[in-house]
């Protein structure tokens, strides 16, 4: 085993769970010790910091910086997921979506706001995995958290599918929030795709697989 430790900065292709990624870098690297700072889920792509040996003690301070995301988000379609992932399980009329509308109600979620983690996901309840439970079509109430939302920028719409870019706190579901989105627009939502971008300082563009040390 080599006793090396640092942080990598890692670009997740999509595809792959964070543990896939995190166990085919420990492999690579031949260490011991090695975790990731933040899920991402397997359709999901982008930055991921992977943390090695010695360091893995500091996943908590990477994990709780402030994210920022490109979400593409579709009209008419809701999933027992909020991702493509799930089963279909309504759909909707979107004619009377605009672009002012998207950006009217993009603009009132930003500031604190609540939030209820999704069942798929990885947040665990009395030890179990939320997204363990929703496989087998188990669904239990969940506590709602305050995030904070700094900014959300709509930048493309084109016919049911528009974009936007959230920078927010950690502890932030995109997904959840698409699907919030979609409720104060009155029509169906699904998170279509989602890249994340950048963990506090640190951006995408400089993802390579160098393990690097602060």
């Amino acid at each position: 085993m080599n006793d090396i430790s640092g942080y990598i900065l890692a670009n997740k292709p999509k595809g792959i769970t964070s543990f896939a990624l995190v166990r085919k870098i420990k492999k690579q690297l031949n260490v011991k010790k090695a975790g990731h700072c933040g899920t991402l889920d397997p359709l999901a792509s982008g930055l991921m910091i992977i943390v090695v040996g010695k360091y893995t003690k500091l996943q908590d301070k990477f994990m709780k910086q402030d994210k920022v995301y490109l979400a593409e988000v579709k009209l008419g379609v809701k999933t027992d997921s909020g991702d493509l992932d799930g089963n279909i399980i309504s759909q909707s009329d979107y004619s009377h979506i605009t672009k002012e509308k998207i950006e009217e109600v993009c603009k009132s979620f930003v500031g604190e706001i609540e939030q209820i983690p999704p069942m798929y996901s990885a947040l665990k309840v009395n030890g179990k995995k939320l997204y363990e439970l929703a496989r087998k079509g188990i669904t239990i109430e969940r506590k709602s958290r305050y995030i904070t939302i700094y900014s959300i920028d709509l930048l493309d719409f084109q016919k049911d599918i528009f974009t936007i870019r959230v920078k927010c706190s950690s502890g932030t579901y995109i997904r959840t929030l698409a699907e919030d989105i979609g409720t104060k627009l009155n029509v169906d939502t699904v998170l279509n795709n989602l890249v994340r971008e950048q963990i506090g300082e640190y951006k995408l563009a400089d993802a390579s697989d160098k393990i690097l040390s602060l």
